[in-house]
């Protein structure tokens, strides 16, 4: 890559050209399946992706796909700034603030821990645990962003992904049953699905699919969820930071230029200032910018490295998964 940089922009825009068509190609047929087959976009990215893994390995579209799973990935994290404001989460009282508070780094720095003992490197509890806690496959993307680049990065960014997004559709279905056979009220059941489910497009399916005042709830919990990402991707940082330079030889930056942005994005977001029009065209652009990026991502891996990560990190992202269930059920049985 630093070649690239060095050519003139018109000479690197065509470099990059092939490599950044063809991801787009790959988001583009996986949104296309997402939408007539009702199933996570990601996973229909990585799948599509790593089918097309020939692409990365040499040729024209190489530095493309590089770019892309790198930059393109950093531009929608700081666009998911777009989609939240203060006011939203302000207006369910300081009980819901505090219950995603503590679900989320509680349930970080549990992963971590239990990552260590199972043998893992306590960053993959960070990258796993913070996906759970707080979005899903943009927390695993957007953590991913952040840590330093090692061998194994890569596949361990784009399970969490898989793992993720598989768990968060099957939460979508077994969760408002456990809500049901819990009896709780609508306000509860949002808050337990906002606060429990991975992705953003599950909890607005279960929520409503219960009712208005659930959706609403889960949805505005959700977004306090995805507020965390910024103060996580900092300390991630810093984790980085103190372990040293990366394989590059370069140590991260203390505040990444995306998280500037994440927060910046959220701080407009709140002024009011924003037409609706604007900030769909922002949520849109966000979502398209991760899912051009996993596809990028699953075009530079080999479903054989993916297949030979084992059962241990499959029961982490299941620990984590029940684990940040029933610490929300406690907090609400408790009044938090």
């Amino acid at each position: 890559m630093t070649a690239i940089a060095s050519l003139t922009p018109l000479a690197r825009g065509q470099q990059l050209f092939p490599g950044m068509v063809a991801s787009l190609i790959v988001a583009a047929a996986a949104s296309f399946l997402s939408e007539h087959y009702q199933a996570p976009v990601m996973l229909f990215a990585l799948l599509l992706g790593m089918s097309m893994n020939f692409l990365s390995s040499e040729g024209p579209c190489k530095p493309g796909i590089e770019f892309t799973a790198r930059e393109i990935l950093r531009v929608g994290v700081a666009l998911l700034g777009m989609r939240i404001t203060f006011s939203q989460i302000a207006a369910l009282g300081w009980h819901p603030v505090v219950l995603v508070l503590v679900s989320v780094v509680v349930t970080i720095l549990v992963a971590m821990l239990v990552a260590r003992a199972m043998g893992f490197q306590t960053l993959f509890g960070l990258l796993t645990g913070g996906a759970t806690a707080i979005c899903g496959a943009s927390a695993a993307l957007a953590l991913a962003a952040a840590l330093p680049a090692h061998s194994g990065k890569e596949r361990a960014t784009l399970f969490t992904v898989i793992g993720v997004s598989a768990l968060s559709t099957l939460a979508m279905i077994v969760y408002p049953m456990v809500v049901g056979a819990l009896d709780l009220n609508p306000v509860q059941a949002g808050i337990f699905l906002g606060g429990t489910i991975h992705d953003v497009a599950q909890v607005v399916g279960a929520g409503y699919g219960m009712s208005q005042e659930t959706g609403d709830t889960a949805t505005v919990v959700k977004l306090m969820r995805v507020a965390m990402l910024l103060p996580v991707i900092v300390c991630a940082t810093l984790i980085a930071r103190a372990r040293g330079a990366t394989e590059g030889g370069k140590r991260p930056p203390l505040l990444p230029w995306f998280a500037v942005g994440f927060i910046a994005l959220a701080a407009i977001n709140s002024t009011g200032w924003l037409a609706p029009m604007v900030q769909t065209a922002a949520n849109e652009a966000s979502r398209w910018c991760l899912v051009i990026a996993i596809s990028a991502l699953g075009m530079k891996t080999q479903l054989k490295e993916l297949a030979s990560v084992g059962i241990k990190p499959i029961v982490l992202m299941v620990g984590e998964t029940v684990f940040l269930a029933g610490l929300v059920l406690l907090m609400l049985h408790w009044g938090l």
